[in-house]
């Protein structure tokens, strides 16, 4: 079987890994619009397994009929790409009938406008399936499906440098050169309803073995979690991301400040978005160097009960920077996750039926779950997965 992987930056060059190393598939492409960025992938992937495998083509995904002749005859597709170029894939793949993984999140009104413009045509588009969202909602519903009743879902995850530096003790481990800041409000559930709260509020510690104390705040509860019938009816849920501690602070002056707002404001006569002023700013201070390393920190934990007895259920991982492959954690979590899912569709062993788009954790359950984690811990990402028994 063929993959494609979409955008050599950050993320492809592991999905690409991943995908190489089955025996099963026996051709990846990556495509970029960047020559140079390909010529990095390929010197990032070179000498190891299944690299004989690997071609490489330059495309611009803004010529829709290129991008969809590309796809063609490939078991599926992964979007390791940043928003909002991940659109213009997901309108190649529909184009092209491809079935595509994507590890970034899409607007819901930009998916309802697509979803209007290809009646008729239209493919399986897995969206959000990296580490979060994506592993972080899949291991929900496992979980959640081992239980009698679910009370509360608390989602922890993110990417912390392994040494933090000011200014922020944080470098951007995914999405190229954009600070994930936000200033919209975040959602939290209760009683089964989505509520608003501050974004960066909440701020509670959080300790992971191997890492340390962390702090985490609230981030945004993913919402179509609850379409999961042993979760739509949670008393609590929150979705919190995790940074070494003080980040959160920080963060918040800027976003009062309204250094994080995308409305334009004049400065002597010119307009600027205050946000791209801060990425700008921030990027050479943030950016992962060369020989720096990374860990991601993932808690899922739900409260409730099972066999009949109060309980707290709860998958944890601490994964961090590979010194043999190179790849950074955030990468071998997210990549790995999307391109095993891709696989899997290749392989014949997913399918979603007469649907257009759907996040992971709709189709990955059961034995795919099993599978799914099989993948990962064969390339060292795993999960520990434990019940504790509340009296």
């Amino acid at each position: 079987m063929r993959i494609l992987v979409l955008g050599g930056g950050l993320m492809g060059p592991a999905a690409a890994y991943n995908a190489m190393i089955d025996p099963d598939v026996t051709q990846v492409t990556v495509a970029d619009v960047s020559q140079s960025q390909l010529d990095l992938c390929a010197a990032k992937l070179g000498g190891k397994p299944g690299a004989d495998k690997v071609t490489f083509a330059q495309l611009d995904l803004n010529q829709l009929d290129t991008s969809a002749n590309l796809m063609d005859g490939v078991g599926a597709t992964v979007a390791a790409l940043p928003r909002p170029v991940n659109v213009l894939a997901i309108k190649a793949a529909l184009h092209s009938g491809t079935p595509l993984v994507d590890l970034a999140q899409t607007p819901p009104n930009t998916l309802k406008q697509m979803e209007e413009e290809i009646i008729g045509n239209g493919c399986l588009i897995i969206l959000g399936c990296g580490v979060e969202p994506g592993l972080t909602e899949i291991v929900a519903r496992h979980l959640a499906e081992k239980m009698d009743r679910v009370d509360e879902l608390h989602i922890k995850c993110g990417g912390i440098p392994q040494n933090p530096a000011p200014p922020l003790g944080y470098k951007i481990v995914f999405g190229g050169r954009h600070m994930p800041l936000h200033e919209s409000d975040s959602e939290i559930v209760r009683d089964g309803r989505i509520e608003w709260v501050s974004r960066y509020s909440g701020i509670e510690p959080v300790q992971f073995t191997g890492a340390g104390k962390c702090e985490a705040w609230h981030e945004g509860f993913k919402p179509w979690i609850l379409d999961i019938p042993a979760l739509k009816d949670i008393r609590l849920g929150t979705q919190k991301t995790v940074r070494w501690p003080g980040y959160a602070e920080k963060i918040t002056v800027l976003k009062e400040l309204g250094l994080l707002s995308l409305d334009p404001v004049q400065v002597d006569g010119d307009s600027v978005i205050p946000k791209h002023l801060v990425d700008a700013v921030l990027f050479p201070k943030v950016k992962l160097e060369e020989g720096e390393r990374d860990i991601t920190c993932f808690r899922v934990e739900l409260l409730g009960q099972k066999d009949g007895r109060p309980c707290r259920c709860n998958a944890e991982m601490v994964d961090r920077y590979d010194e043999v492959t190179g790849f950074t954690s955030m990468a071998r979590t997210t990549a790995f996750t999307g391109a095993i899912v891709a696989r899997m569709i290749a392989a014949g062993k997913l399918h979603a039926g007469d649907s257009f788009f759907v996040t992971p954790e709709k189709v990955i359950s059961g034995p795919l779950f099993d599978h799914l984690l099989d993948e990962l811990q064969a390339v060292g990402v795993n999960l520990d997965i434990t019940t504790e028994w509340l009296n």
